[in-house]
């Protein structure tokens, strides 16, 4: 424990570092390979319709909210519901860091194949006279390959967040930068490729209108689930950034910048595949509409090894594909492990020890994803690792409710605002408009519309937070029931991998645990009344509670207050440098020493009075 965190904040440098930072965060592999399998399987252009919407029904109005919480509570996401839902609701901020976290187990295992593949195809060894399924299986069942690539993205992801801000900003520019040269490279080269016939049909599909498709409930469904995931809308990713915003940051511009950059991303990619598919394929759909790891590491590469102008341009092109890849894999993997050292270093953990055991942590427990349960379809022959497939079938719905609990989070703060107004008129009983002007606009006025955005935002905003965001999470989950119960033989067998139950099983198993962690781990620290371990302690009965501190990421002159929130009293919410209160009210009303206030003072250097 490290109770002396400095004075000095940890910032970006400026707008362009944080925005190329929280892009580098929301664009990932699934902008590249899902994203043109959403496209080719939902009808094209009629596909692009409900994404656009959800843009700004979901993703926008969600990483606005994300980046005005973070900028108040300069904490990351535990910290910031323990500030803006009170010490009972932390827990919620430890499910958001903990979906990020888990996730980021299997994502660098799939970091780990993106490296590979850019080494492989540097050296040529995705040429056309390649079996790529050959290439695909043979690595999928070298387990030791697999976790020597994975633990290659884990380091690499170690070195880029291990200074802080600054450093973060600085690879993130550089690989973003890269990437989009990468990727409008790759766009020419399949453009080149699809108007080899001279019908440009890639292109056609990807912005043709099929009206059969928009009557269909599961393009608007498809279209949803993928601008929730694509811009890490809900995530923590944005709340996470926003404590290293400088003072006068803007919230509103940068979210919409943010998530316009990522879509732009995606129709780059989407372009890129489905030009290069359509050239040379004569199912271009099929191949196109495949699993994820089909069109990516089955599929693209036999493309790209067609395209025009030999060898050396063949080779240029999947070695750019892959590397670009690469690199927005690796930019999602630093803003994911970033966000679960935030929260340790909020607690007063050193950065340098929180960046370690993250990263040893996330590789650990990836290793299951890396080497269990890879198995063979019995029909295409393809390998494919069924324990990674579980685990993103688990947590990659989980990440909903993080949306949700920031969504409640706005909610709560409208409800006391509009209590406090009625306490300060001395009005009684509950009137809608009342509510309506004083309570529900209260987070957009109080934390969005602050001065330092450059758009000011209306009243629409808080009629998607209010009323839009819970019935499109009703729909997205109900949705995903549903799928699961008619497409997925025995769905409620708890041993089904692709089931219900082991959904369920998962999520309440690690809900209870957060929950119970809520007031001994999260809010207090158990303090032993002796020397034994503290979970013996803690099992035995035999420790006292003492409040667990909140160092918030401050800039000097910021408009930081937090008075009004419900976490705000807190007296052990204090900012990084400052000195914490030297004694608690325990829970016996007995006024005591905080231990970490004793070893500040003994770490402090004492004046020579002479």
């Amino acid at each position: 424990m490290n109770p002396d965190t400095g004075t000095q904040s940890d910032e970006f440098s400026g707008r362009l570092g944080l925005i190329f930072a929280t892009i580098g965060a929301a664009i990932g592999t699934g902008n590249i390979w899902r994203f043109p399998r959403m496209v080719g399987a939902n009808g094209g252009g009629s596909f692009l319709i409900p994404w656009l919407i959800f843009l700004f029904l979901w993703s926008v109005p969600l990483i606005i909210a994300e980046f005005a919480l973070g900028k108040r509570s300069r904490t990351g996401t535990v910290g910031t519901f323990r500030i803006f839902t009170g010490n009972k609701f932390a827990w919620m901020g430890l499910w958001t860091a903990w979906i990020s976290t888990a996730i980021g187990f299997y994502y660098a295992v799939v970091t780990g194949w993106c490296l590979n593949y850019f080494q492989t195809a540097i050296r040529g060894g995705l040429g056309s006279e390649v079996d790529t399924q050959e290439v695909w299986n043979s690595f999928l069942q070298d387990t030791w390959q697999v976790i020597g690539f994975q633990l290659i993205a884990v380091i690499i992801t170690m070195a880029a967040i291990w200074k802080g801000a600054k450093a973060i900003e600085k690879v993130n520019v550089t690989l973003m930068i890269s990437l989009f040269i990468l990727l409008f490279a790759a766009l020419f080269l399949s453009f080149v490729m699809d108007l080899k016939d001279g019908t440009l049909d890639g292109f056609v599909y990807m912005f043709s209108i099929q009206p059969e498709y928009l009557y269909e409930p599961e393009t608007w469904i498809n279209g949803l689930s993928q601008s929730a995931w694509s811009c890490s809308a809900g995530m923590g990713m944005a709340i996470t950034y926003s404590v290293y915003m400088r003072k006068d940051e803007d919230t509103t511009l940068n979210a919409a910048t943010m998530c316009l950059a990522n879509n732009s991303i995606s129709i780059i990619a989407g372009l890129t595949v489905m030009m290069a598919v359509f050239s040379v394929s004569e199912d271009p759909l099929g191949a196109v509409s495949g699993g994820s790891s089909a069109i990516t590491f089955l599929v693209l590469p036999e493309v790209f090894a067609q395209a025009p102008g030999g060898p050396v341009v063949q080779l240029l092109m999947v070695t750019m594909f892959f590397l670009a890849l690469s690199f927005a894999a690796l930019t999602s993997m630093i803003s994911t492990v970033e966000l679960c050292v935030r929260n340790f270093v909020d607690h007063g953990i050193e950065r340098q020890k929180a960046v370690g055991f993250t990263t040893i942590a996330i590789f650990f427990f990836g290793i299951p994803s890396a080497a269990l349960w890879i198995k063979l379809d019995t029909d295409t022959g393809v390998a494919f690792p069924q324990f990674l497939e579980v685990q993103d079938h688990i947590w990659g719905y989980g990440l909903m409710f993080s949306g949700l609990f920031i969504a409640y989070s706005i909610w709560k703060y409208g409800w006391s605002r509009y209590r406090n107004w009625q306490e300060e008129n001395d009005i009684t009983g509950f009137n809608f408009r009342d509510y309506l002007d004083n309570g529900v606009s209260s987070f957009r006025d109080d934390f969005i519309n602050t001065g330092d955005n450059d758009w000011w935002i209306g009243k629409w905003w808080d009629y998607i937070m209010y009323l839009g965001f819970p019935i499109m999470f009703g729909v997205l989950m109900s949705s995903y029931f549903i799928d699961l119960l008619i497409n997925v033989d025995d769905p409620w067998n708890p041993s089904n991998p692709d089931g219900i139950s082991i959904v369920l099983l998962f999520w309440g198993v690690t809900a209870g645990l957060f929950i119970g962690m809520n007031k001994y781990i999260l809010i207090n620290r158990v303090i032993p009344n002796d020397d034994q371990f503290w979970l013996i302690a803690f099992l035995t009965g035999n420790y006292e509670l003492e409040p667990r501190p909140l160092y918030r990421n401050v800039p000097e002159g910021a408009k930081a207050s937090i008075e009004t929130l419900p976490g705000g009293t807190d007296p052990y919410i204090i900012k990084a440098g400052d000195k914490l209160p030297t004694t608690f009210v325990n829970e016996y009303g007995e006024t005591v020493v905080h231990t970490l206030s004793t070893m500040e003072a003994e770490i402090t250097p004492k004046k020579n009075p002479n």
